[in-house]
């Protein structure tokens, strides 16, 4: 699958929230196989070239490399470690540095390809506006598309599913003096200061907790969150409402 969307709307966080509870269910099945890497988790870095996806697999799955290591056998190496260790899923981020109108996107798409093939896993793929971006597009575009389905993403609009999304951030703090329920009550809040981006929403929220304890206080409350700064884009939308 792709996870495509704006900026801040959460792709990375739920593809690895997904990959997480991946990683525990297999633990969970195969306890006793300690060595096992379920979960393969890289970053496409800018220009990236096809030998430079597969170095990112190997240095992910702690292979040792040598300089003189030529991409075939980079390649050979990552693909049995990874059915060796019985990987299943294979995450992507970042998908949006890849342009299949470049000679080295061309090499990227036909890296993950030939580990698609090699590898019996799932691959997931994240980036910004991955459809604009030109990976869906030509020959090797129409094999992705034939071979993804697509998962948007976006803001969340005001609603249960936003309030539950606060109050599942505000059972994972540990303040001492925090008080359940707090945040949940501030969801029409939280989403004006954020415009119902989970991204911003997340720093927000970590930021304010990170807060709390540097003062003591160890809570989040309005007034602690009116003091905290999100980013740019979030302040810039919340004084243009004001």
């Amino acid at each position: 699958m792709i996870v495509s969307g704006p900026a801040r709307t959460g792709k990375t966080t739920a593809i690895i929230q997904m990959a997480k509870t991946l990683e525990v269910i297999h633990r969970q099945r195969h306890p006793h196989n300690g060595a096992d890497i379920p979960v393969v988790y890289i970053t496409a870095p800018p220009a990236a070239t096809g030998r430079m996806i597969a170095v990112e697999f190997a240095r992910f799955l702690g292979i040792p490399l040598l300089r003189r290591s030529n991409i075939t056998e980079v390649m050979e190496a990552v693909c049995g470690v990874c059915i060796d260790a019985r990987t299943s899923l294979i995450v992507v981020d970042e998908i949006h540095n890849i342009s299949l109108t470049t000679r080295n996107g061309a090499e990227v798409s036909d890296t993950l390809k030939y580990f698609a093939e090699r590898i019996p896993a799932t691959f997931a793929y994240a980036g910004i506006n991955v459809e604009r971006n030109g990976l869906l597009t030509g020959t090797r575009g129409e094999q992705i598309a034939g071979r993804f389905g697509m998962v948007p993403t976006g803001p969340f609009p005001l609603g249960p599913d936003w309030t539950a999304l606060v109050g599942a951030l505000e059972t994972s703090l540990r303040l001492h003096q925090h008080t359940p329920g707090t945040l949940a009550e501030l969801d029409r809040y939280l989403h004006q200061r954020t415009a119902g981006m989970i991204g911003s929403l997340l720093r927000l929220i970590r930021s304010a907790a990170v807060q709390a304890v540097i003062d003591t206080t160890e809570a989040i409350t309005r007034a602690s969150l009116d003091a905290i700064e999100v980013d740019i884009a979030a302040e810039t939308n919340r004084r243009k409402k004001r």
